[in-house]
């Protein structure tokens, strides 16, 4: 598709990593980010050649268009997370650095490779997204993550910057009433590591501890793998559900590993990623777990031409 006597060829295929960081926070999903970049590449070659050069900011252009197809996207995703089975969760990201052997020349070439590790990609963050309106998020994400004007985001949702502030700002509001202070990266880590060392020595009264009273865990089968559809609320309850699954899942092997840019866990059977868990942590307690099953969600954990080295 790529024609390399294009001019400024090597800018547009260097927004190609800033697309699918903008794609996966406003879809959560890095299937449907992929698609919405390829999207937008097909549209940018779709346009004659002298209208392509005849484009001051091909990078600006660029991300109109992805928000565009972002948006649509969104749309339509709502009514399909309605029909799905159980809760829907992101798909959770993983850090390449924590493999062994993992690609070096082909790294690129999976997209959660490019998406950059910060604290608008945790889960927590997300699911807060989730909540939100197609138009609430296209405008919170592009102004307050990627620092974009509201005059360039009004074109995309085609309203004026006055509407596109009102929508930011309602979107913010969410995040302040959904978000709790998250201690530090290390002190969720060690907090991280005692679940699972509660978990492997099947102590429920240790689980109990780590959990908030009103923990919740919600857990994303997507109809594919057993898991419970609702959520499991309550810590007493949390810590039985998870001795049940220990009890009936012989061989599977726990591993602290960074999801989504914080400190999670991952349970891998014969060498395959069967589940990964994402935390939300307050005042050193547990307050919500995320149970990542959906096979389909975990491609990029099974994919990596590496394997995950043991703690």
């Amino acid at each position: 598709m790529d024609d390399p006597t294009e001019p400024g060829l090597g800018v547009i295929v260097a927004e190609r990593r800033q697309l699918t960081n903008l794609a996966y926070r406003l879809l959560g999903s890095l299937a449907e980010a992929e698609d919405a970049v390829q999207e937008t590449y097909t549209r940018w070659y779709a346009m004659p050649r002298q209208k392509r050069e005849a484009v001051e900011s091909p990078g600006a252009w660029l991300t109109t268009v992805a928000g565009r197809v972002c948006l649509d996207v969104l749309g339509s995703a709502r009514a399909r997370r309605e029909r799905y089975v159980g809760a829907w969760i992101p798909e959770p990201l993983p850090d390449r650095t924590e493999w062994s052997g993992a690609r070096s020349a082909e790294a690129g070439a999976d997209p959660a490779d490019r998406i950059t590790l910060d604290e608008s990609v945790s889960m927590a963050f997300l699911v807060v997204l989730e909540s939100m309106t197609p138009a609430e998020r296209v405008a919170f994400v592009l102004h307050d993550v990627f620092q974009y004007p509201f005059a360039e985001i009004a074109e995309i949702l085609d309203r004026t910057p006055a509407a596109c502030r009102q929508l930011a700002s309602s979107a913010r509001r969410r995040m302040r009433a959904a978000k709790d202070p998250s201690p530090p990266v290390a002190g969720q880590a060690h907090l991280v590591r005692h679940f699972k060392e509660a978990w492997e020595a099947r102590d429920i009264g240790a689980l109990v501890g780590l959990l908030d009273p009103d923990a919740a865990m919600i857990a994303d089968g997507g109809g594919k793998v057993g898991t419970v559809l609702r959520p499991v609320e309550g810590a007493e309850r949390i810590a039985q559900y998870l001795i049940q699954i220990a009890a009936v899942s012989p061989g599977l092997r726990l591993m602290e590993r960074t999801v989504n840019g914080r400190p999670g866990l991952v349970a891998q059977h014969a060498d395959v990623t069967v589940t990964v868990a994402a935390f939300d942590v307050t005042e050193a307690r547990i307050t919500r777990i995320w149970a990542v099953r959906n096979p389909e969600k975990l491609r990029s954990w099974n994919a990596s031409g590496g394997e995950l080295e043991d703690s």
